[in-house]
């Protein structure tokens, strides 16, 4: 395994992988791997014939506020997970090096990027899709590899793909809960004990929604607000949003007649976490 920091030399190196008739997976993270990135990983090298993971924690997708300071940084382990995964390349650059001085351009999915999670943190779309447009000019990926979790993210990076004709076969992969439900998350290392325990309402709500779907409950309303119902039973957690929406264009959904993703966001604490799960219609 090899890590790379320079983002030409990285571009050099694939390119010459390339001319070799090699297909080049991709896995972007912000580092401190969990079993859920682990699963990307994992498919990707057993998908491509060069894996690549990046570690950067992007400065342009954190708000004034946010916890860019705090963020967890194990490289030392992340490397260590990466190499026992049997990732060929590892991509860890530099602030400076993807933002050098004078940087000046952005990209922005429009519409989508101020919905939902875009809504409560302004300007967090377009630092994820400016790096990750950054990040497919330099891996140049064949394949790519996302988590649902991150479902809005994922919506978006599809579009942004699709619209600036990036060559790229986007794939997103189950969400990765703890034994007791709880998503897997970087942010999880924020919370205490009891915090733990109250999050696993934000699970349950959604399992809620799912049982309720699946009894041929159709108005998102009622179901909305059964889980808004169960989650205020904890006084530690903050509702951001709950809401219905359509999978790809993220518009709210009244009534579940084909795939519909129900996704919430709260507060616990000072740790904001997000959830989702993806319902389809048995008729």
């Amino acid at each position: 395994m090899k890590i790379i920091r320079d983002p030409r030399q990285m571009q050099q190196t694939l390119r010459a992988a390339r001319s070799a008739k090699k297909t080049v997976g991709f896995v972007p993270t912000m580092g401190a791997l969990h079993k859920g990135h682990l699963s990307l990983i994992r498919r990707c090298a057993k998908d491509n014939d060069i894996s690549v993971v990046s570690i950067f924690i992007n400065p342009s997708q954190f708000g004034p506020k946010e916890d860019l300071k705090k963020y967890p940084r194990p490289i030392k382990n992340d490397i260590a997970l990466c190499r026992k995964e049997g990732v060929d390349f590892i991509f860890y650059p530099s602030a400076r090096a993807m933002y050098p001085e004078g940087f000046k351009t952005h990209v922005c999915v429009e519409e989508l990027s101020s919905l939902l999670c875009g809504d409560s943190r302004p300007g967090h779309f377009r630092g994820v899709t400016t790096v990750v447009a950054k990040l497919f000019n330099i891996i140049n990926p064949d394949q790519v590899y996302f988590g649902q979790k991150d479902a809005q993210q994922a919506a978006i990076i599809k579009r942004m793909a699709a619209d600036l004709n990036f060559s790229v076969k986007i794939t997103v992969m189950p969400i990765v809960r703890e034994a007791s439900g709880l998503a897997l998350s970087s942010r999880n290392t924020y919370l205490d004990a009891r915090q733990k325990q109250d999050a696993l309402v934000l699970s349950a709500s959604l399992k809620l929604a799912k049982k309720m779907a699946d009894s041929g409950i159709k108005d998102t309303g009622k179901i909305l607000s059964a889980m808004r119902r169960l989650i205020k039973g904890k006084r530690t957690i903050r509702m951001d949003y709950a809401t219905a929406v359509d999978p790809v264009n993220l518009k709210h959904v009244k009534r579940i007649t084909g795939e519909c993703l129900i996704a919430l966001a709260a507060w616990i604490g000072k740790t904001r976490l997000i959830d989702n799960i993806l319902i389809c219609p048995k008729n």
